[in-house]
């Protein structure tokens, strides 16, 4: 059984919020005698350009001062989205997070410039063998995964499972999660200009009346994606087992060398949709407070269990089924103890 420490906090007081975060950091900190190395990076989410309702900026205030304090030298970082928008590339991510107010440190796009470079990480698991975790990740023994818990259409919810999956993972790791390995063109969109082929390093595209991806070729970095001008190429979100590769995906971030982290989850802005949605959303349970771990799997149990228990009613539920496929592989444990402080 894994503990998880709580802090209630339901008015929306985002300088509360950040100071509820330092006090669970520091009682994780304390209990566990966590020890920080000099580099540690602070995993996060920028929000969509039109989203209104991802934890702002200033929440972050207090940890990063802390970690100064402790003599750590802090960070945020990212990777580059799948799909076509304000993340894309990182160019435009930049721009997006200073916009949102992420400038208080430096920001690491961990899979480059447009979501191609990446570590393989081994875990033979049973949907799959391995990870494509941004490269810059391996750059570091630990993190501070700070999420938001909130809907997803296709996970149930977002919170640190998903900051380690689709956080975690290049641009083809988000691809292979979702729905395998190759790419999708769509002949009407296609102007046959080329770049995609000149992009792709493995010969997988030609030009046939319009770009033909052959998937006993491509490795799924999805760098055609970020590259095409007209979008015509795209992720085709229709794979089998996505919660389960999540679940797995998350393992890998969270397995390779072992990385000593630390989980610290806002139960707030609680809305149908993530923070990739680009749009004006309104919450849809009231707000709940702040909750960390070191162990994420008991971390979304608690906050899933929380969410439910103060709408009354089963949201989300079907993100169960990846803490259940968590649980099973040895990422964390759906039992734990909530400690209210």
């Amino acid at each position: 059984m894994s503990k998880v420490y709580f802090i209630e906090n339901v008015k929306s007081d985002y300088d509360q919020l950040g100071k509820d975060a330092l006090d669970l950091l520091k009682k994780v900190v304390e209990e566990t005698g966590h020890s920080f190395d000099k580099e540690v990076p602070i995993k996060v989410h920028f929000g969509e350009k039109g989203n209104k309702t991802f934890i702002p900026a200033a929440c972050y205030d207090e940890t990063i001062d802390y970690l100064k304090e402790q003599g750590v030298s802090p960070s945020y970082i990212e990777t580059n989205v799948l799909y076509r928008g304000s993340r894309t590339t990182t160019e435009v991510h930049l721009e997006t997070a200073k916009a949102h107010g992420f400038d208080q440190i430096p920001i690491i796009i961990a899979d480059g410039d447009i979501g191609t470079e990446y570590n393989e990480i081994e875990i033979n698991k049973e949907y799959l063998r391995s990870c494509k975790i941004g490269k810059a990740y391996g750059n570091y023994g630990q993190f501070l995964v700070m999420s938001h818990f909130k809907g997803h259409i296709e996970a149930g919810f977002g919170g640190a499972l998903k900051q380690l999956a689709m956080g975690f993972a290049a641009r083809g790791g988000k691809l292979e999660q979702h729905s395998g390995i190759s790419p999708v063109v769509k002949a009407e969109k296609c102007i046959s200009c080329g770049i995609c082929v000149k992009k792709c390093n493995y010969g997988a595209i030609e030009i046939v009346d319009s770009a033909v991806i052959n998937s006993s070729k491509c490795i799924g970095c999805a760098g055609c994606i970020a590259v095409c001008p007209t979008g015509a190429i795209r992720n085709t979100w229709t794979g089998s087992h996505f919660l389960e590769k999540l679940s797995e995906y998350a393992y890998g971030a969270s397995k390779d060398k072992d990385k000593d982290n630390i989980y610290i989850t806002f139960v707030h802005n609680i809305t149908q949709e993530c923070d990739c949605a680009g749009m004006h959303m309104e919450p849809i349970t009231g707000n709940i407070g702040v909750l960390a771990s070191k162990d994420p799997v008991a971390l979304d149990t608690a906050c899933l269990e929380l969410v439910q228990k103060n709408s009354g009613e089963q949201l989300f539920e079907k993100g169960r089924a990846s803490l259940r496929h968590a649980d099973k592989i040895g990422l964390g444990t759906m039992a734990y103890e909530l400690i209210q402080i």
